[in-house]
């Protein structure tokens, strides 16, 4: 049971990494108006947050298998786990952010990102769990 626990944690912590690209994404209109910085540089700014943070959580990640979830095969439970934390984590977003204003709606090309990206993640994870995992196998 301690060990399901540990699982939904990690699942939910894996949702983050999605989440923050996403809303980083479809908020680059609203964060251009709110903080009056022009529309290239957050876009900029937000393309190199972005990388940024992939390639910090993705060592964050590989240790995080390797320590927490103990380098065990059930831990490929989290390749589905975390989309119920990205709905939850998207959900409570809108839900406390509405969009007041119509000129802070996304550009549609947005979306096809989104998609793109969302398909891709799972295929990311499993080769982090599969790192994390055969990692931890090796040293034994």
């Amino acid at each position: 049971m301690k060990y399901w626990v540990k699982l939904n944690l990690v699942s939910a912590a894996f949702a983050l990494l999605p989440f923050l690209g996403t809303e980083l994404l479809v908020n680059v209109y609203r964060i251009s108006r709110l903080t009056g910085i022009p529309l290239g540089k957050v876009n900029s700014s937000v393309n190199m947050t972005i990388v940024v943070s992939s390639v910090l959580a993705t060592i964050l990640f590989v240790w995080v298998v390797c320590r927490i979830l103990q380098g065990r095969l059930m831990s490929f439970f989290a390749v589905i786990l975390w989309i119920p934390y990205y709905v939850l984590y998207v959900f409570l977003f809108a839900l406390l952010f509405p969009i007041a204003e119509r000129a802070d709606d996304p550009n549609p090309a947005t979306g096809l990102l989104l998609m793109s990206g969302l398909i891709v993640y799972p295929f990311y994870l499993a080769g982090i769990l599969a790192v994390g995992t055969f990692r931890k196998w090796g040293r034994r």
